[in-house]
C-alpha cells in the first residue's frame, strides 16, 4: 500500500505543476486592444493560414510579423489556432489514408 500511496503522490505532483505553472500566465494589457480597427477572429485565421510564408519572410525581413500585436485577445488567438491548424495543412498532413 505504500508504494501504491507514493506512485498517486507523484502522478499528482506531475500533474499539478503545469498546472499551477500555467495559471501564472497573463497576457500583457498592451497586447489586447478594444478598438474597432483592431484584428480579431477573421485577421486572426487569415494570419494563422498564411503562418507558413510569414515565418519563411520573418527569417530575412525584421519587417514581417507572424502575429500581429496588438489584437482583440482571444477571438484573434482561436483564429490563429484554425488557419494554422485546419486551414494551414496541420490537419491535412497529419492524417493517414486509409490503402484497402
Amino acid at each position: 500500500m505504500d508504494r501504491k500511496y507514493s506512485i498517486l503522490i507523484a502522478t499528482g505532483l506531475i500533474l499539478a505543476l503545469p498546472l499551477f505553472l500555467a495559471g501564472c500566465a497573463s497576457q500583457i494589457d498592451a497586447g489586447v486592444a478594444k478598438e474597432a480597427g483592431s484584428p480579431g477572429f477573421w485577421w486572426g485565421l487569415w494570419h494563422g493560414f498564411i503562418f507558413p510564408w510569414s515565418f519563411i519572410g520573418s527569417l530575412f525581413n525584421p519587417d514581417i510579423a507572424v502575429y500581429a500585436v496588438p489584437n482583440r485577445g482571444g477571438w484573434y488567438d482561436f483564429g490563429f489556432f484554425l488557419g494554422v491548424t485546419v486551414l494551414g495543412g496541420g490537419s491535412f498532413f497529419g492524417s493517414k489514408k486509409s490503402r484497402s
